[in-house]
């Protein structure tokens, strides 16, 4: 297998909670051609000490005031030098110890430029809540409300330098925003994993409240009109009715 390098940005602000279980989750992978790198937005819990305790397993850590979680996500993306860029969540972890291998060699096979896979929502608990299951991609899925799970989605470094990195004024909706560019607008050749790759703790700000909800769906329309969504008032009413599956089986 050629030997692709991986790089792993962890995004963490005030995650003292549930950056051990992320970091430890990263240390275990077989696969050991990763770069790790965690951005702090100058933590006041106690993170930073956690995330120096273990800095035999991080190649960068910055602790620094930050413009929100996008904006620390795109430095983490700026210091990466891998082949291949993904995110895991401070409050995420790997499903198993294998995750990076089987990306590698699903890149590898596929000649793929952006891979993505399903992933798990879980209770502190580790009990699963909700299952979301991607399914296969074709050219037009964003057009009836289809997205993969963010925090399964990696990418060649080179998609970053050539479309850009993640864009804040699409709010809670930046990373759908960037999914829809790199796969629907500029329909890069794209391989699903059918696995389930991370666990992930339930929650988002996007969520807490009605307001929110609003200011997200805003942020999404946005995010269908600049990259060519057909018709995207039917995408924002298709969109969260396809999560009613995952709280099924």
């Amino acid at each position: 297998m050629i030997n692709v390098k991986i790089s792993l940005v962890t995004v963490t602000y005030n995650a003292a909670k549930t950056i051990q279980q992320c970091i430890d989750s990263v240390a275990r992978q077989t696969y050991k051609n990763v770069e790790y790198i965690i951005i702090d937005g100058n933590s006041s819990d106690g993170t930073a000490d956690i995330i120096r305790q273990n800095k035999v397993h991080i190649h960068y850590f910055k602790s620094e005031a930050d413009d929100g979680i996008y904006d620390a996500m795109n430095k983490g993306i700026m210091k990466s030098t891998g082949d291949v860029v993904g995110l895991l969540n401070a409050d995420d972890y790997f499903a198993n110890d294998n995750v990076i291998s089987e990306i590698v060699a699903s890149f590898v096979q596929n000649n793929a430029d952006i891979l993505y896979a399903d992933l798990d929502y879980v209770n502190p608990n580790g009990k699963v809540l909700r299952r979301w299951r991607s399914g296969n991609y074709s050219p037009g899925k964003f057009n009836w409300g289809w997205m993969p799970p963010h925090p399964t989605f990696y990418a060649k470094r080179e998609m970053f330098e050539q479309l850009g990195l993640y864009n804040s004024r699409y709010g809670t909706a930046a990373d759908y925003e960037l999914m829809l560019r790199f796969m629907h607008t500029n329909k890069a050749k794209v391989c699903y994993l059918n696995k389930v790759i991370v666990n992930m703790t339930q929650g988002g700000v996007s969520n807490q409240n009605l307001l929110n909800r609003i200011k997200a769906w805003r942020c999404d329309f946005r995010a269908m009109t600049n990259n060519n969504i057909g018709m995207p008032f039917l995408g924002l009413v298709l969109k969260p009715l396809r999560k009613v599956g995952q709280f099924i089986g």
